[in-house]
């Protein structure tokens, strides 16, 4: 009777296991990044806030993540010199450079093909926000109506931050990882199976003793 008991919730543990793999992957949309000592840093504010300064380099990144901690950066390591080497300075101007990067099949809507990754160097107003900066170099951009950028160029013609599932999306390759994988059950759990197998097996051995 306890062995059934054990069995029981062993398959009632894998399968909750198994159901949480079939949750939301995360969310498709574009990350904001900046560019701070030669490495790209997650953007504390949107681009219709942030105002960089001349010099800059400013990145922007198609992908699905789950928050913030796992999104993939912008890949590429152009700096400013090499960004902006064809615009020159101009009084009473400021450049920024930006890296715009559509992603990886995997990530695309609808078997959609996003373009090649690609920089530019947009010369603007001393005051002009990144994304004045990025409609200067990168139209059509597309936003919803809570301001969320959903398009960049045109790309993708369609959604705006949807929700992903794990079924819909295809696997990664590891080097497009930018946190741990989360493809098994997590460690909590599988401790927690271990402890109940532990459980079970010693009130097996007690009643077989008993007996």
């Amino acid at each position: 009777m306890i062995r059934r008991a054990v069995l029981l919730l062993l398959a009632s543990l894998l399968l909750c296991a198994g159901a949480g793999q079939a949750q939301a992957a995360g969310y498709r949309y574009w990350s904001f990044w900046e560019r701070d000592a030669g490495r790209w840093v997650y953007a504390t504010q949107g681009p219709s806030l942030a105002r960089p300064s001349d010099g800059d380099v400013q990145g922007f990144r198609f992908a699905v993540s789950e928050d913030s901690a796992s999104a993939v950066r912008p890949r590429g390591t152009a700096d400013f010199a090499t960004i902006c080497a064809k615009t020159p300075a101009q009084e009473g101007r400021k450049r920024v450079a930006l890296v715009i990067d559509f992603g990886t099949p995997s990530d695309a809507p609808g078997g959609a093909s996003p373009p090649a990754a690609r920089t530019a160097c947009a010369r603007v107003s001393p005051d002009a926000t990144t994304a004045e900066a990025l409609a200067a170099v990168a139209e059509p951009l597309r936003y919803d109506t809570n301001a969320l950028l959903c398009a960049i160029s045109g790309y993708p013609e369609k959604g705006c931050g949807e929700q992903v599932s794990r079924d819909e999306q295809k696997r990664k390759p590891v080097a497009e990882k930018s946190a741990p994988s989360d493809d098994g059950p997590s460690l909590g759990l599988v401790g927690g199976i271990a402890v109940v197998v532990a459980l079970g097996v010693a009130a097996i051995w007690q009643v077989r003793r008993r007996g």
